[in-house]
């Protein structure tokens, strides 16, 4: 049985990734990792390697045999302010693997706050008068009317990352 790590003590990042792994045999800790990234990621690339960092810091700090690291940011695009999740899993010996998750704009009085500097957590919890949206429906579960949440999204990502290590784990035998 493998001892995967999970790099967050959000709640929703831990769901998505139980509910990703609940038919594959292994332990799932969650251990709180350091992303190594500034605290609202403004790139797919900050947001990539807060991801990776996660993932290894995790693995490594709960002598895991895999970690996997969640991460969510914004990206600017011509269309405006979107928001952006990636996750990584890591595995000693191997080449991280990634995966994105779906992406949607944010509406201006929101993004304008974020290119100001703010943290989109905030943010979305004086937007959305509730406390603690990062921990549960997240920015997509406020705008998709609940039909996507932070967790569904991570689940979705969590299941293309451990889709791709039983691919690669097939392809070396």
């Amino acid at each position: 049985m493998k001892k995967i790590m999970i790099g967050s003590k959000n709640p929703a990042k831990i769901l998505a990734a139980e509910a990703a792994l609940q038919e594959f045999e292994a332990e799932i800790f969650s251990v709180d990792a350091s992303s190594g990234v500034s605290e609202q990621p403004f790139s797919d690339e900050e947001t990539i390697q807060g991801a990776m960092n996660r993932a290894k810091d995790a693995m490594q700090k709960g002598n895991g045999e895999i970690g996997i690291g969640l991460e969510g940011g914004v990206v600017e695009t011509e269309y405006g302010l979107y928001v952006c999740n990636w996750g990584a899993l890591y595995e000693e010996g191997q080449p991280p693997i990634i995966a994105g998750g779906a992406r949607i704009p944010l509406p201006e009085e929101i993004a304008g706050k974020l290119r100001a500097g703010m943290e989109l957590g905030p943010v979305m919890d004086e937007y959305a008068q509730k406390e603690n949206v990062r921990k549960k429906d997240g920015a997509v579960g406020i705008f998709t009317s609940g039909r996507i949440t932070r967790i569904d999204m991570f689940t979705h990502i969590c299941s293309m990352l451990l889709g791709q290590y039983e691919y690669r784990s097939r392809v070396e035998r």
